[in-house]
């Protein structure tokens, strides 16, 4: 059984990841919200990555941080504490957890690095500036520590288009847009968190060990294709 912990793990993405992985592994979750969730083999400490230190965790085998925003204004509305505050969250968050347990994870099974980045660093997409600035940080962090890391630590970020979870129920406000946000899609459909779930267990799996430094485009075809 691996150790894992996941910051971020009691809504959406995060939640559905937790949900596939509990069952054959050991993990502890840092989220601000409360978890309702209960597993022999899951423990929860409640944490907010703006203002709280992190816990000491003596096994550490694979790292997730799932934490993000998604702040859709025109720049003329975005205003220099926006940027800061993204930043923070996606980018910032992400270093810290990964130097607070580096040593553990040189020290791990396999150790693995899980992170989250967007379609929109590869399309441009309007309102889209904050947000793609503080995951264009994600990938470029992705790439420069799967070198640094290699060979001990594995490293690589899922960047989902839109997904329907808690966080993307302002954009998803009703039918007709959700109808709308499928067709804009070549394979007529948006992301469930379940799929993206699947996709972050391949990541961290030993069946993928021959992958880091990368980021995979869970895009439903908008990033390739033209539809």
């Amino acid at each position: 059984m691996k150790n894992i912990v996941i910051i971020g793990g009691t809504k959406g993405i995060g939640k559905a990841i937790v949900a596939s992985l509990v069952d054959n592994n050991n993990i502890t979750c840092l989220s601000r919200s409360k978890s309702e969730f209960s597993h022999d083999n899951y423990s929860h400490i409640k944490y907010n990555s703006l203002e709280d230190e992190l816990p000491d965790i003596e096994f550490v085998d694979c790292l997730i941080y799932c934490p993000g925003s998604i702040n859709l204004k025109p720049i003329t509305n975005l205003s220099i504490d926006d940027f800061r505050d993204d930043f923070e969250i996606n980018v910032i968050g992400a270093v810290k957890c990964i130097k607070k347990y580096l040593q553990q994870l040189k020290n791990g099974v396999n150790p693995s690095i899980l992170l989250f980045s967007t379609v929109a660093t590869k399309l441009g997409m309007p309102y889209h500036a904050s947000v793609s600035v503080a995951k264009s940080g994600i990938d470029g962090l992705v790439k420069t520590l799967g070198a640094e890391l290699s060979p001990k630590i594995r490293i690589n970020a899922i960047a989902p288009t839109i997904t329907d979870t808690e966080l993307a129920s302002k954009i998803l406000r009703n039918e007709k847009v959700i109808e709308n946000m499928i067709e804009r899609h070549p394979l007529k459909k948006i992301l469930s968190a379940d799929e993206v779930s699947k996709m972050a267990e391949f990541l961290i799996s030993e069946k993928s060990s021959s992958i880091s430094g990368q980021i995979f485009n869970m895009d439903a075809g908008i990033v390739s294709f033209k539809s």
